[in-house]
């Protein structure tokens, strides 16, 4: 006889279905359990669609009665683009419900439970919860502290450096390490970066892969891009760059001047020209930007740093020796001391292709 957590595990293999699909929303993933037998199993695929739940009580039918839902995120309970997944766990008549973790939205947090236990429906919480936190990093930190989760990329050379000092940086990683960035965007909600490397680079920034690439991207679904972010304090951008030629581009000012037509454009409050990046995130909130991720040169990520808001760094490390002429990942002019130093928890460290790929947590002090 399987385990409670056996099924909730496989809930949330079901909800990494949608990595890449369901923004803004977040990844869900439920199972329909009666017998010992999984009956039902389903997750959310899209937003405006069915639910996860709905999806696996749809595949259980009447099986459903009298049976256990696994669910990894607390069921909805308000109507918002499909009725709420506690009312449907209700009507079908399940008898008990295992939830991984509660809402993280202050405003519907328990009442999903609240619903379900009101009907006599046994509820369990906190099952697997940390691994199910993990689906859903940008949702849960959005709903938490009103900013997105920032993921900032950065691909590097061996001796700590990102480009020539010319400004060329093509490439310094091999093919493998270039897919793994692909599919970081394909699972965020916006690509930010500065004008700097527009006018260095000349970048896409969007998500591409084809049908070789081991298959990663969901078979049949068209490919979500993210919106595309430009921080361009002096409106600088040119019209002609590559970066607004597919998708929706954003582009984030200090004064309130005309950029481009191909452009949604934001003034935003700034100091010597410097955009305001609390400002800024708290307005990508509003926009239901859950996962942002940075790819940018050291002066943006350097300033993200310094104000304390890149949540992980994705480091890409290439077997390659650039120089001393070569440029920096981080510009910190003010860091002089060890004292002034940010450390580093590192999570995960693994190689990709020939390059190395470390994740890290900056640990920032209460000064910073």
């Amino acid at each position: 006889m399987a385990s409670a957590e056996f099924y909730m595990a496989r809930a949330i293999e079901l909800a990494k279905h949608g990595l890449y699909t369901t923004d803004p929303n977040p990844r869900v993933g439920c199972v329909i359990v009666k017998d010992n037998e999984i009956v039902g199993e389903g997750w959310h695929q899209r937003a405006g669609e069915g639910h996860a739940e709905v999806n696996a009580l749809h595949q259980a039918g009447d099986n459903a009665k009298g049976a256990d839902c696994y669910v990894t995120l607390e069921p909805c309970s308000h109507y918002g683009r499909t009725p709420p997944c506690a009312d449907a766990l209700v009507n079908a008549g399940v008898k008990r419900v295992f939830i991984a973790m509660t809402d993280p939205n202050p405003v519907v947090s328990g009442s999903g439970i609240h619903r379900l236990r009101e009907a006599g429906i046994e509820v369990h919480t906190k099952l697997l919860s940390s691994e199910s936190e993990k689906l859903n990093p940008g949702f849960s930190h959005r709903m938490r502290y009103g900013r997105p989760y920032i993921r900032s990329k950065v691909a590097m050379s061996l001796d700590g450096r990102t480009a020539m000092a010319s400004g060329e940086s093509k490439w310094i990683t091999g093919p493998m390490a270039r897919l793994d960035v692909q599919k970081l965007r394909a699972r965020s909600s916006a690509i930010m970066t500065g004008i700097g490397t527009v006018l260095a680079d000349d970048p896409q920034m969007n998500v591409r892969f084809s049908q070789s690439d081991d298959n990663w991207y969901p078979s049949g679904q068209k490919v979500r891009q993210p919106l595309k972010i430009v921080v361009d304090s002096e409106g600088r951008l040119p019209a002609d760059a590559q970066i607004l030629k597919e998708g929706k581009v954003l582009v984030i000012t200090a004064k309130d001047i005309a950029v481009t037509d191909a452009a949604e454009c934001l003034v935003l409050p700034s100091s010597d020209n410097n955009i305001d990046l609390n400002a800024l995130m708290a307005v990508l909130a509003q926009r239901e930007i859950n996962e942002l991720m940075v790819e940018a040169g050291g002066v943006l990520n350097g300033a993200l740093l310094k104000a304390g808001l890149i949540d992980e760094l994705i480091i890409y490390m290439a077997p390659k020796i650039m120089g001393d002429m070569a440029r920096g990942v981080f510009h910190l002019p003010d860091m002089v001391s060890m004292a002034q130093n940010i450390s580093l928890e590192i999570d995960d460290i693994r190689a990709v292709g020939q390059d190395w790929r470390i994740t890290a947590k900056p640990i920032y002090s209460e000064e910073s």
